[in-house]
């Protein structure tokens, strides 16, 4: 006994034609979320990364930073030494505050996914070719 999937007749064709866009369509999209998925993994350990990096960066400036105003405070004579500590503790903000703006315009440039949304457009705009056509 035939199978009914396996008919023969004009059907076959559409039928067939359906089933390889519902393949092709499928595999489009576990392409795209491999894609996603090797990318994600790889900014999540890119960002460890960095936020360990920028840890240990911190503390040890924060440690110099301290040692270097001590030394500069006590090489200092008496009545100059407020001066000095006004002088370091501005250069001190200032260099934090361009380091936050630096940082900030560093955060909006992420490229989180990059491919997988341009591989998305180039699918969108495929698919949009044809519906036209």
């Amino acid at each position: 006994m035939a199978d009914s999937r396996y008919a023969q007749g004009p059907g076959k064709s559409v039928i067939g034609i359906g089933q390889r866009m519902v393949s092709i369509v499928v595999e489009m999209v576990e392409t795209r979320l491999r894609l996603a998925m090797v990318e994600l993994e790889e900014e999540k350990a890119n960002l460890f990364q960095l936020l360990l990096m920028v840890g240990l960066t911190m503390l040890f400036a924060a440690f110099g930073l301290m040692s270097l105003m001590v030394l500069i405070i006590w090489a200092v004579d008496a009545q100059y030494r407020l001066n000095v500590m006004i002088a370091t503790t501005v250069v001190l903000l200032v260099l934090a505050l361009i380091g936050g703006i630096w940082t900030l315009r560093k955060a909006r440039s992420s490229t989180i996914l990059r491919h997988t949304r341009h591989e998305l457009a180039n699918d969108r705009a495929l698919l949009e070719e044809d519906k036209h056509e």
